[in-house]
């Protein structure tokens, strides 16, 4: 037996000895590139046919089929830049038209290629054009140049808004892309309107940005609405394309209110807009013709929180019914309604957070949520009856394609155990062909091990947590801690997912002889309003508390050091390192805060008045919240980090701090990056993944 021992230990010294050490480049460049899993990028479905097409390598289209193993390349992007006399780096925005045509198209315009006729047609745009938006059926294009509206088809080219003054801005999102708004136009279904937001920022204060690559440097303002002050006031534009009109839609309850989620009735007769008050505790879901005349409210709702509308409606069939999302009862469900307004059926009754509606076939709607493991993304069906079924079998989280005629879909996923599985299933979860099966890209290289469960938050509320230990981890020694930290609404950090939604420096850290450890708070995304929501005029305090329950969590594990814990986080993660470093002295070490919201005052208003109301509604909450308040607790060794020309958390959040520190003579280290946004992105990421964990390894000691 000992011998059999001493054999299977040379072994697996051997392995360990023969894998590659992790560079700190490579964790941080590398994680979706070197080693992302082998994938299916780009799939579509080819149409009128069981074909699928995706790109291999980006440059080059390949074509497969359901009938046949085999695949082939098509063609490459050279050839099409050959034939159009373009200079595309790879398939951008590729869309199929037909089974022998294909869109692709940038900034420049918008081209047509025919496979068999080996050219094509193009949709030229203006220069220095912006937010394209194609409608293919119609060979339309919307963009905007600086800030007003174009449409373009292959013929020719006009000016939707013509505005001069420059705070009036046509065609781009609104509202600071909150409250699902992700972009500034709407084609209806025939592609005859568009509807378009416009934005006046007369009110919105002009915040300057220094440019220091300019000789001598030069102050950029942009536009930025702080809590409590003056904001933007939307319309909605209607241009009728053949009639080349516009009309406009105002909020009928307030002139700073929020028209949300815009869509088209399924035969563009009306357009369904949630307006919501600047309070954002009421919603009216308001209808109107498609030449802008209101019809009626088709409902409300209102929260002592807030509403956040998320999802625009979606139009069921001939009759005009919709389907719409609400949270109203604790979770997003779906509601079938008709276009009178009346509810004709609550379809879902989920105990769990629905994510989105990928799909209709017939009297069926598909949508991904995370079913009763809220770690996962998983896609469901649903009939117009209220017959609920699970899709998508496999749990982890999935990435969809339907096939636009056929019962059938692309279902791309990864699970803790799964780095990624390809293949084509039907709509009752058979698996029709296998794809691709990526094997572990880390076989090779050196790396740790990610352990992921629930402790329980004061009221026994379920938390997850993520714990990755270094690769040679020993029970029997004592490991310094990194908790990695965000916390902040809809986003969460562990998911059922290659890597557990963790990215790989953290791997590389472990590495160094650490644990480095996630918990996601209450106040975090896709566990329902009672978790979401406990945070409401009180950001900070609810979070913290739950963060100290993991750090109870690890004081119990007796391979932990409790006299080392260091902290790190971005953005909302800087304002809870800030908050965890200050607000629990004695706990913490080390902290380092990167583009930190400091004084939620600062902040935008669709956001921070969402969860904190104003500064005049709530002034304790924003007392207790404010950093600034606590400079004088600093016991540890804390560095603050900031993109110099951060239009998201601007740095008169990091320097109202650091002011706060001089007057309350406590030392602190700070490093700005210039000419970056809230996040340092390229190779400067590197320098700053650097920064970060160097000063945690110098310090947590």
């Amino acid at each position: 037996m000992k011998f059999l021992c001493s054999i299977v230990l040379a072994f697996s010294l051997t392995l360990v000895l023969g894998q590659k050490e992790l560079t700190l480049e490579d964790a941080v460049l590398g994680q979706y590139r070197k080693f992302y899993p082998e994938n299916v990028f780009g799939f579509e479905w080819i149409p009128n046919s069981s074909d699928y097409s995706y790109l291999d390598g980006y440059v080059n289209l390949k074509k497969g089929s359901l009938e046949e193993n085999s695949e082939e390349i098509l063609l490459s992007i050279a050839e099409v830049n050959g034939k159009l006399g373009t200079q595309l780096y790879y398939f951008q925005n590729f869309t199929w038209k037909t089974s022998d045509e294909f869109y692709v198209g940038d900034d420049n315009g918008y081209y047509l290629y025919n496979l068999k006729l080996k050219n094509g047609k193009k949709i030229l745009l203006e220069e220095g054009a912006a937010h394209a938006d194609l409608h293919k059926e119609s060979d339309r294009v919307a963009y905007t140049v600086n800030n007003n509206l174009f449409v373009a088809d292959a013929s020719s080219s006009r000016q939707v808004t013509k505005d001069t003054d420059l705070n009036i801005v046509s065609g781009q999102a609104i509202a600071r892309s909150e409250m699902g708004i992700t972009k500034g136009t709407f084609w209806s279904h025939s592609g005859t309107f568009l509807a378009f937001y416009q934005k006046d920022e007369s009110n919105v204060h002009d915040y300057p940005l220094l440019d220091v690559d300019a000789y001598p440097g030069a102050l950029k303002s942009i536009k930025y609405p702080m809590a409590g002050q003056g904001s933007e006031k939307a319309r909605v534009g209607i241009y009728d394309v053949k009639r080349k009109k516009t009309v406009y839609i105002s909020a009928r309850s307030g002139e700073e209110s929020y028209l949300t989620n815009v869509s088209w009735s399924c035969d563009d007769a009306y357009i369904i807009i949630a307006e919501v008050n600047r309070d954002q505790k009421h919603m009216w879901l308001n209808l109107y013709s498609h030449k802008g005349k209101f019809i009626r409210t088709l409902f409300e709702e209102q929260s002592s929180t807030w509403v956040e509308p998320e999802h625009a409606a979606w139009c069921v069939n001939d009759q005009n019914d919709f389907v719409w999302v609400s949270e109203r009862t604790g979770f997003n469900n779906l509601y079938l309604y008709g276009i009178d307004g009346v509810l004709k059926k609550q379809l879902t009754n989920n105990s769990f957070m629905l994510k989105e509606i990928l799909h209709q076939q017939g009297s069926e709607i598909y949508f991904s949520a995370t079913g009763r493991n809220p770690l996962n993304t998983v896609v469901y069906k649903v009939d117009l009856n209220g017959n609920q079924t699970l899709v998508t079998f496999d749990e982890g989280t999935h990435d969809v394609v339907f096939h636009p005629e056929k019962a059938l879909l692309f279902d791309q996923y990864s699970a803790t155990d799964v780095p990624n599985l390809a293949r084509v299933i039907s709509t009752d979860g058979k698996i029709v062909k296998p794809i691709k099966k990526a094997e572990n890209p880390y076989s090779e290289t050196r790396i740790g091990t990610a352990e992921v469960k629930s402790i329980k938050a004061k009221d026994g509320t379920n938390l997850y947590t993520r714990l990755i230990k270094p690769s040679n981890f020993d029970s029997s020694k004592k490991y310094p801690v990194l908790v990695y930290v965000y916390g902040g609404p809809h986003a969460q950090l562990i998911t059922n997912s290659w890597l557990d939604g963790a990215s790989l420096w953290m791997y590389w850290m472990a590495e160094q002889g650490y644990l480095v450890f996630t918990l996601d708070n209450r106040g975090s995304g896709e566990r329902g309003v009672a978790f979401e929501h406990a945070v409401h005029r009180q950001l900070g305090t609810k979070e913290l508390e739950d963060q100290l329950v993991g750090v109870d969590y690890l004081r119990s594990l007796p391979y932990v050091d409790a006299t080392r814990f260091a902290v790190h986080g971005w953005s909302f993660g800087g304002f809870m390192t800030g908050t965890m470093m200050l607000r629990a002295p004695d706990v913490f070490t080390t902290g380092v805060a990167g583009g930190p919201v400091t004084d939620w005052k600062y902040y935008e208003v669709m956001y921070g008045e969402r969860y904190m109301d104003t500064p005049q509604q709530n002034p304790e909450g924003y007392k207790t919240a404010s950093l600034l308040n606590y400079a004088d607790e600093l016991e540890g060794k804390l560095l603050l980090i900031h993109g110099a020309i951060d239009n998201t958390v601007v740095m008169q959040h990091n320097f109202a701090l650091i002011q706060a520190f001089i007057k309350k003579e406590k030392q602190v280290d700070f490093f700005p990056y210039p000419m970056h946004e809230h996040n340092v992105s390229g190779k400067d990421r590197v320098h700053l993944m650097e920064k970060v964990l160097t000063y945690v390894l110098e310090n947590n000691k």
